[in-house]
């Protein structure tokens, strides 16, 4: 039987999405120009001919759009990680995957990456309480996290990695690692290079380096000589 009941967005709703996507895209463009310092709701106006009051329709201040920036980044990191953890591979293609794709989707877009991780609340990086928790497990941020400690409790189930590991804590190590890693790949992005003997090591060189070396110290005793190890650059 027809019903007139649709789940199709109206005109006006689609319009309202187009222009709350036209604002994020814009806030994007203006971050990775100028930095959090140079976003605004009176610089976003400018950047996409609409007036500051017709922008606060959609957000109510700075710290909204960024925000939504935050989620912005963890939703395509979810993706990419998602993508690399789901293909059919040995697992420790797929671990190692997981760790430098972190990284790379830092590093190719930094000062949204920066934006991902200014004012973070206290509260919002370490949950208190469970509504606390759920709240953290259902945002992007906390879903991406959940593919690391899926991984780690992949790797014990497998025997391949310590069991005695608190998942939770390994990711957060891993997660943490590879976070100081982007951030110097961001400001120093010849860090790789400071070595004496050694060939220059470009950053995806290095990218795979630490990968593999987290993927080793995660390991079991009994493991951790049974892998290939991945060289970084040319012996001295």
């Amino acid at each position: 039987m027809p019903t007139d009941l649709s789940l199709d967005p109206t005109p006006a709703e689609r319009r309202r999405l187009k222009v709350r996507g036209a604002i994020i895209e814009a806030a994007e463009r203006v971050f990775a120009l100028e930095g959090e310092s140079g976003l605004s709701i009176r610089r976003l106006a400018e950047e996409i001919d609409y007036s500051p009051s017709a922008i606060y329709k959609y957000f109510g201040s700075k710290d909204e759009l960024i925000d939504e920036l935050k989620e912005a980044f963890f939703e395509r990191l979810l993706a990419r990680v998602g993508r690399v953890s789901g293909v059919d591979a040995p697992f420790a293609v797929r671990g190692r995957a997981c760790v430098s794709t972190y990284i790379e989707t830092a590093i190719e877009r930094p000062y949204h990456y920066a934006a991902a991780f200014s004012q973070i609340e206290s509260a919002e990086m370490s949950p208190q309480c469970d509504a606390d928790w759920d709240v953290f497990t259902a945002s992007n941020k906390g879903r991406a996290f959940g593919v690391l400690v899926s991984m780690v409790k992949e790797g014990q189930s497998l025997g391949i990695f310590d069991p005695d590991l608190d998942p939770f804590l390994s990711a957060t190590s891993v997660w943490a690692a590879s976070h100081g890693v982007a951030q110097l790949l961001t400001h120093l992005p010849h860090f790789p290079a400071v070595a004496p003997t050694h060939a220059p090591v470009s950053a995806s060189e290095f990218i795979t380096f630490h990968a593999d070396l987290v993927f080793r110290g995660l390991q079991g005793p009994a493991n951790r000589q049974q892998t290939d190890f991945i060289p970084l650059g040319d012996k001295p």
